[in-house]
């Protein structure tokens, strides 16, 4: 049977605030958006949980997450790739 191509699914990229959990990620990410009545921006953030299978991002790391199918309960995202590694330290 052949294989159909899929729709092009979104992709975000954030940053990583939590790792505590195993194979899952909590990701924020920020976007602009006009108020509707006084025309400036104003950014927003919101908070997703990604799948991470091999454990590989850390907190402050900046990712790469892409819409996938629901894994869990509130889990509807998976790490495509890390972009960026955060700083490690004592310094953060």
């Amino acid at each position: 049977m052949a294989e159909t191509k899929r729709g092009r699914r979104n992709e975000v990229i954030g940053q990583v605030i939590s790792d505590k959990m195993d194979k899952t990620i909590t990701v924020q990410i920020y976007r602009l958006v006009k108020h509707p009545k006084y025309k400036k921006y104003v950014r927003k953030t919101s908070v997703f949980k990604a799948h991470d299978e091999g454990n590989t991002a850390k907190t402050g790391d900046t990712v790469k997450i892409i819409e996938s199918r629901a894994l869990s309960k509130t889990k509807r995202w998976k790490l495509a790739e890390i972009v960026e590694a955060g700083k490690t330290g004592a310094a953060q």
